[in-house]
């Protein structure tokens, strides 16, 4: 007898026997159990999570000789040849083969007759998204009054190209990606009938492999079974998916937290060497640093059996949650940018080189307990916090020595700004060591410490009219007054005590001359842009080459096509 691959030989056939889709099953049972059947199925999810399966096994409860049942008998014939794909009333089209409208009028015309043998004629039309507009439309009138014989079960990846006319006519199912976890318990079951000799460890690589994906899941174990001459072993399998040795990304946390810049460039030339792609380290970099953030929150998240359990655990000790969350940032943001690097070697130590050159260290609290100052700078992890990498803020405070001062100077963490300077407004100095010296220009401190959003855009319109070390005082123009709502000052109130670094109090005022205007910074910038524009279109009128243009050609100068530079 030929060999049977693996994703045929174990495709479920009942209800039972589908893992990963319990909500499906449910609802799909307690359907068939009350025999409230539905004309017309759609299933929905991405590759391998059980779409086909989940309709054969429908049809088979429909056909099933013992009666419409959410546990058809498996033996009789109608369920054999469904198993075997020879039944003669279930009907399974390939949309992505057949999607032009003659195709599809042909196979609703054998709509209208009865079923050969069984109870129903089935209709499977897999990834129906791909049917053409005039496909669709022949199938409307037969989907929404179809014969009582005749059922619909329609599966695509791509819902949302599938006409809401359609969608409108049918009961709607989500299929899930199948948890990693979820799959390695199946595949271990599959291998253990099997009588084929696997490592766990393996069976969790494959599993994350699979993305999701059962079907893929036991192709990649067919595959590993070949490449192990019948055996599963971890060390075969990470070859043969060319994922990356872990022992190298933990090596390269525990240098980050030993800030040892030397050893983490001898890690990356070993990886090198070896040929390993970075693009893929740098993606499970980021995923060894979620599971550690993950045992931080709740250790019991981490398996049991887990190999590496002991040591996400102790590092889970040894890095504080904001530390992990700027690696994980930076990994992210490496990760994108790889492509536009040099090259990946290049690309991926700077991305190191990054995650060291913003770790915290203790140098700056150990130097201000030297001092015995009263006034001492905050440790490094008060410093990272006032990053807040959950929010993804632009700036890092850098330590200074702890004496008096009036205003802090930040460095700009560009490759983390870029992303997050359009989702929350931010200040652009952040001062985390000692209150911000205030000489009353209220236009350049919206300009400095105000960059985007709802704060921004009420201090751009509001005219400071008087100010201490408690209190600010601002103005709003009558026609701006619906700027000053509950939401609106308290963005504001809460860059302006995160600038000074102290609670400062927000009092506003409606001006009570409606047509009054008032000196905003929105104002003086429309001032200064007016300014630049009028002597920019005085510069083109009297230059004496357009002059000669204008008298000598009848030349015109277009409106609003002068632009200062």
């Amino acid at each position: 007898m030929s060999y049977q691959v693996l994703a045929r030989k174990w495709r479920p056939k009942s209800f039972e026997t589908l893992v990963g889709q319990p909500h499906v099953v449910r609802a799909l049972t307690n359907a068939l159990t009350q025999q409230r059947l539905h004309h017309a199925y759609l299933l929905t999810g991405t590759r391998g999570v059980g779409k086909t399966t989940l309709a054969r096994i429908l049809a088979k409860s429909l056909n099933c000789e013992t009666g419409i049942t959410a546990t058809p008998c498996g033996v009789c014939n109608a369920c054999t040849e469904i198993d075997r794909g020879r039944f003669v009333d279930l009907l399974e089209v390939d949309a992505a083969s057949n999607t032009q409208v003659d195709a599809m009028r042909d196979l609703l015309d054998n709509a209208q007759y009865a079923p050969t043998v069984g109870r129903f004629k089935v209709y499977i039309i897999d990834e129906v998204h791909m049917l053409s507009k005039s496909a669709f439309n022949a199938m409307l009138k037969t989907l929404e009054e179809p014969p009582a014989h005749v059922k619909f079960i329609l599966a695509t990846t791509d819902p949302q190209k599938v006409p809401v006319t359609v969608l409108s006519r049918c009961l709607q199912f989500n299929l899930r990606q199948m948890a990693s976890t979820t799959i390695a318990e199946y595949l271990q079951s599959v291998l253990t009938q099997e009588n084929i000799t696997f490592e766990p460890a393996a069976i969790n690589l494959i599993a994350r492999a699979a993305a999701g994906s059962m079907r893929d899941a036991l192709s990649l174990t067919d595959q590993a079974i070949a490449y192990g001459n019948q055996t599963v072993n971890e060390a075969e399998v990470r070859s043969m998916l060319g994922a990356i040795d872990q022992n190298y990304l933990y090596e390269i946390i525990q240098s980050l937290i030993q800030g040892n810049g030397v050893a983490l460039i001898e890690k990356a030339q070993s990886m090198q060497m070896r040929n390993i792609a970075f693009e893929a380290a740098l993606n499970d970099l980021a995923n060894i640093l979620h599971q550690i953030a993950m045992s931080q929150t709740v250790p019991d998240s981490l398996a049991n059996d887990l190999p590496e359990r002991a040591m996400l655990l102790d590092l889970a000790q040894k890095l504080s949650p904001e530390t992990l969350q700027l690696y994980y940032q930076i990994a992210l943001l490496g990760r994108r940018d790889i492509g536009l690097a040099p090259d990946e070697y290049a690309g991926f130590t700077m991305t190191l080189l990054r995650m060291l050159a913003f770790s915290p260290t203790e140098k700056v609290s150990e130097k201000a307990s030297e001092k015995n100052t009263e006034k001492s700078v905050p440790n490094t992890q008060a410093v990272v916090q006032k990053i807040e990498i959950a929010t993804v803020t632009s700036t890092l405070t850098q330590p200074v020595e702890p004496v008096a001062l009036k205003q802090t100077e930040s460095e700009p963490l560009d490759s983390i700004k870029n992303d997050a300077l359009e989702a929350v407004p931010i200040l652009a100095s952040s001062t985390a060591i000692s209150d911000t010296f205030f000489d009353g220009n209220w236009r350049k401190l919206v300009e400095q410490s105000l960059k985007l959003g709802l704060a921004r855009a009420l201090a751009q319109n509001c005219e400071m009219i008087a100010y201490d070390e408690t209190s600010i005082t601002l103005r709003v123009a009558e026609s701006q007054k619906h700027l000053i709502s509950a939401s609106y000052q308290e963005k504001l109130s809460s860059a302006i005590n995160d600038y000074f670094g102290r609670k400062i109090r927000l009092n506003f005022e409606v001006n009570a001359e409606t047509n009054a205007e008032i000196n905003t910074p929105a104002k003086q910038n429309a001032n200064e842009k007016a300014t630049v524009q009028g002597n920019a279109e005085a510069a083109i009128m009297n230059d004496g080459f357009v002059q000669a243009l204008m008298n000598d050609f009848g030349a015109t100068i277009i409106p609003n096509s002068i632009k200062p530079v």
